[in-house]
């Protein structure tokens, strides 16, 4: 059995990580774009939940104005990000519920573990989340 893996360009892992620890008290969200089953751009985008620290919810706005950009560009949606300020780099059982793109990546990044950022990927369908291999890629 083959356990998926998949290639961050170092450029989006220093992107997501610099995002995430200029919010710390936030939770911070956006989207990636790829091409050919590769994530090539990122895409913040304004957390509007009422509960920003705890869950995140995508500008509507923004979330129209960056799958525009993504067409433009030729890029399918990659992946999904959002931080988890206080909590693991898993999926909530919020995350879960609201996983509405089960052919994207769902990135977490966690800022829990002291002088260490982590990120994981998951795949999530039907409230089950099934864990994607990451390594850092050259640009």
């Amino acid at each position: 059995m083959t356990l998926e893996h998949i290639k961050i360009p170092r450029k989006i892992t220093n992107q997501l990580l610099h995002f995430a620890q200029q919010s710390p008290d936030a939770e911070i969200c956006g989207l990636i774009g790829g091409k050919k089953g590769l994530p090539t751009h990122c895409y913040p985008i304004k957390n509007r939940a009422d509960q920003p620290r705890q869950r995140f919810l995508l500008d509507a706005g923004q979330q129209i104005s960056a799958m525009a950009a993504m067409r433009d560009q030729g890029e399918d949606l990659f992946a999904i990000y959002h931080s988890h300020p206080s909590a693991p780099a898993v999926p909530s059982d919020t995350d879960l519920e609201l996983a509405a793109y089960p052919e994207a990546l769902y990135l977490i990044i966690s800022l829990t573990t002291k002088g260490v950022l982590e990120m994981r990927g998951f795949k999530i369908n039907h409230n089950i989340a099934r864990e994607i291999a990451l390594s850092l890629g050259e640009d």
